[in-house]
């Protein structure tokens, strides 16, 4: 049982662990590397590309393939065996580059320990490799450090550490020597800190408590190891298409063979025309296609700035229900922004975001000079350790924005800081005394009710006067004002000494000049509130999952518009989250085992759930959730390689472009599905109806064969990058389990209905009034072909009219469709091909009548979809 360091005194520490604030012996060290093993984390056993390539494979689907290549083999069908086997390697090449790069998730955690570390040994500094850390040792960190190990803190000079990768705390966490109570979550252990964290601020010393898989990411690393990845939605359809598809087309195949055996057709040609059927029927091309199109999605979303890491993440995140999206730096820009400001009796709003210096001072929607709180912005200014380097904050992001505020307003230090009376929890404040002029001058800031407190006067509009309960009253009311908003607040003062002194101490931060209060938030991303607002247009729930408080995670979800339902990460382990989680908008203070209840919650109720995320502490929900979004610019690698997409813009708006174009890819794929299996079944049922009318086969094997790979592989290739459906982004989700056939009606049914009666009658009246075997298979041959081609054009949409959407907005559409019809005229007409393919020339006006006949399929095909919108 983990022992909860963060509860025991520093003495007690020393004794559990056996050490003291000198630190171990170098002997010492060596034997506990010995007990407790490197401080790095376990790799899962790596996978070997080989069989990751032979999974590839591993589908009813492709099984079936493989077995007619080899019977197209034995019956000499060389080139279609050859066309068949080429797809497949293809197809399994590319799903080998996809998933191999998927295997890294542990391999990121590893590099997290993969630094350096300064630790005392027998009392002297010695820097080693992290992997050499143990429990015992003790840690001196540094401002800029990233720590090695999980370490109770025994020594803390203004120490504080930025924790937002591992608990989601946005703003650096002070850290304390004191033992704190039981039962406290990881944000709030504050008198320790964690391995893959940064020291922002101080220094300090630090007893390691744990190491490797101990660590509280090495839990996060059991967690990753331990959560499996289901198939999504659209591999569990094409599975369950192909076994019924493969069991039913091997049956009906075996039965035409034996029908016409039985009835006395010759074997050799009742074979290879079961063999070629069976080909045909069989989806060969689905696979491939299915790649084609998701890889073509891939190319797109790069330029939208999605990279996408598993191929089958776009279609899933189509049908997505909920994203649960980590606030800070996801929904916020995870920088302190300074927005309200309270000086002169007044309140002033601040514009502008983040670490720029552009912004103006409004007062009731005015703007002012904010030389008018000029003295407020000059205390934020000097009293301050943060730099600001190409809009990047070094040091405290609360500090960090003070600069910004009066940078806006066109104010530069220009006082010498003489001494520093430093920033303490206790305190609650901080001091810096500057030379200004003949006297010296002590600005401070800290919390407005200590702040207050040490003031005797208030500075208003330029004129000192005595501070009055009035002014308290409104100062206050100011502060709640804030705070109820979710800003926090900082108040500043300032005092003049005429006589300078040698020394300053706290003693002298009192009888201050009270000078104003400036407020500070993270804020919303600009882009965020409209693509929330698509999300909801879509169908899709937005909840928030932080390790922010709850007062400040309400006020952003309220801003946002993503609703107030707040449920802390104390009170997810006394609930039963199935019960409240789809009433529940925001999760605040939560742990990673948290997240991943809540994912795991969300899935057992039946929602498609996406996790955005950007910090270690993100990564087994991520890997947990139907499709992992990762933040590419401040994810760390942890976060990346458990996603199964990464945004590179970091931008929410961004998730939304994804969202079309999985549910675009997904209609597409819907159209070459229902293109693809009406033909094939229709060529099934008029072999199969032809024999039990006891007729000779309507098709010889090559015309099936040229049938399946010309006129249904040509135009299913070019409406596999069909443009999408109109309105995709105004239809509710799909449900988790619905099948490629749902709305399919008039392609499945009606148009191989349609198809069959006309090619079996036009088979019948040529064969029995013309006496042409051959002339009637030509007709039935150039028949299927054209019903074909026009049905290309209907599945532009499988809900809209084709016109609607424009006959003619895929140019590559119209370019195969015309390729098709040209191969078809050459195997009619052309001497040569006649004889390889047993056609026969067709006059004018029989080829009319095809035509007529042909477009009925795509008349009836048009009319039911009609119905169906009505319905």
């Amino acid at each position: 049982m983990d022992i909860p360091y963060y509860t025991k005194s520093i003495q007690d520490i020393k004794i559990i662990l056996k050490t003291s604030e000198e630190g171990l012996s170098v002997e010492d060290a060596k034997e506990r590397v010995k007990q407790y093993g490197l401080n790095q984390l376990k790799e899962k056993e790596k996978i070997n590309p080989f069989f990751i390539f032979l999974r590839q494979f591993h589908s009813i689907v492709v099984y079936i393939l493989l077995g007619a290549v080899i019977i197209s083999l034995l019956v000499g069908e060389f080139i279609d065996a050859g066309v068949v086997m080429v797809i497949l390697i293809f197809n399994a090449f590319f799903g080998f580059i996809q998933e191999y790069r998927a295997e890294k998730s542990m391999e990121a955690l590893q590099q997290l320990t993969s630094l350096k570390a300064i630790v005392l040994r027998d009392n002297h500094v010695h820097e080693i490799d992290a992997k050499y850390v143990v429990p015992g040792d003790v840690l001196l960190l540094e401002e800029g450090n990233k720590i090695a190990a999980d370490c109770r803190i025994i020594e803390s000079v203004h120490l504080k550490t930025q924790e937002a990768a591992l608990t989601g705390e946005s703003t650096p966490v002070a850290k304390t020597i004191e033992a704190l109570p039981q039962n406290l979550a990881l944000a709030d252990q504050k008198n320790m800190v964690f391995a893959g964290t940064m020291v922002s601020f101080g220094r300090g010393k630090a007893i390691v408590t744990a190491t490797a898989m101990n660590l509280e990411i090495g839990k996060i690393a059991h967690l990753i190891e331990e959560t499996d990845k289901s198939l999504s939605p659209l591999q569990k359809n094409i599975n369950n298409v192909g076994t019924i598809m493969g069991i039913s087309v091997m049956i009906i195949c075996a039965f035409i063979f034996g029908f016409s055996a039985f009835k006395g057709h010759s074997i050799l040609p009742a074979f290879l025309a079961a063999v070629a059927l069976a080909v045909a029927a069989i989806p060969e091309g689905l696979p491939a296609i299915i790649t084609i199109t998701l890889a073509v999605g891939v190319k797109k979303l790069i330029k939208k700035n999605v990279l996408i890491r598993k191929l089958p993440s776009v279609e899933t995140l189509g049908c997505t229900t909920v994203i649960c999206t980590d606030k800070t730096g996801t929904l916020t820009k995870n920088e302190m922004t300074v927005r309200q400001i309270y000086a002169n009796n007044t309140f002033v709003e601040v514009t502008g975001t983040g670490y720029k210096d552009v912004g103006d001072f409004f007062i009731d929607g005015e703007k002012i000079n904010p030389q008018q709180i000029g003295l407020l912005l000059k205390i934020g200014l000097l009293n301050n350790n943060a730099h600001i380097e190409e809009e990047k904050a070094i040091g405290d992001p609360t500090e960090a924005c003070l600069l910004v505020s009066a940078a806006k307003a066109g104010i530069h230090a220009d006082e010498k800081r003489i001494e520093e009376i430093v920033f303490s929890s206790e305190r609650k404040r901080m001091s810096t005394i500057h030379e200004s002029g003949a006297k010296h001058v002590m600005y401070t800031k800290g919390a407005p009710d200590v702040i207050l407190q040490l003031c005797k006067k208030i500075n208003n509009n330029g004129k000192v006067r005595s501070l009055t309960p009035k002014d308290k009253k409104a100062i206050l009311a100011a502060n709640h004002r804030f705070t109820s908003s979710a800003l926090r607040v900082l108040g500043f003062a300032y005092k003049e000494f005429p006589k300078k002194k040698a020394e300053y101490t706290d003693a002298d931060e009192k009888d201050l000049i009270f000078v104003g209060l400036q407020a500070m938030i993270d804020p919303p991303r600009e882009e965020v509130k409209d693509a929330l607002r698509k999300c909801k247009e879509a169908g899709i729930r937005v909840i928030m999952i932080t390790g922010d408080h709850e007062t400040t995670a309400r006020a952003i979800g309220e801003e946002l518009g993503i609703g107030s339902a707040v449920l802390s990460g104390k009170d997810i382990l006394k609930t039963n989250l199935v019960d409240v989680v789809d009433k529940i908008d925001i999760y605040a203070r939560v742990n990673p085992e948290h997240k991943l209840k809540i994912v795991e919650a969300l899935q057992k109720k039946g929602h498609v759930v996406a996790m955005t995320g950007d910090g270690v502490n993100d990564a087994p929900a991520l890997k947990k959730a139907d499709i992992g979004i990762a933040m590419g610019i401040t994810g760390t690698n942890v976060s990346k390689e458990a996603g199964d997409m990464i945004l590179t813009d970091d931008n929410f708006a961004t998730i939304v472009n994804a969202v079309e174009e999985g549910r675009g890819i997904y209609g597409n794929i819907k159209k070459y599905f229902g293109f693809l299996l009406s033909g094939n079944i229709s060529e099934v049922l008029i072999v199969f109806i032809t024999l039990l009318l006891n007729f000779p086969l309507p098709l010889v094997a090559t015309q099936i064969l040229l049938i399946n790979l010309v006129t249904d592989g040509f135009p299913a290739l070019a409406l596999s990058v069909d443009p999408y459906e109109p309105s995709v982004m105004k239809q509710k989700p799909r449900k988790k389990h619905e099948t490629l056939f749902k709305g399919l009606a008039p392609y499945l049914v009606w148009y191989p209905l349609m198809m069959t009666l006309a090619a079996v009658s036009l088979f019948a009246y040529v064969f029995y009034y013309g006496g042409s075997l051959v002339k009637a298979q030509t007709m039935v041959f150039c028949l299927i072909a054209i019903f074909e081609l026009f049905q290309a054009l209907s599945c532009r949409s499988t809900i809209h009219s084709s016109i609607t959407v424009g006959l003619f907005k895929n140019p590559l559409l119209i370019g195969a469709i015309a390729l098709s019809a040209t191969i078809v005229g050459v195997v009619i007409y052309v001497p040569l091909f006649q004889h390889l393919f047993d056609t026969v020339a067709l006059s004018w006006l029989e080829l009319m009548t095809i035509i007529i006949l042909a477009s009925s399929g795509y008349i009836i095909i048009e009319i039911t979809k009609a119905l169906q919108r009505v319905d």
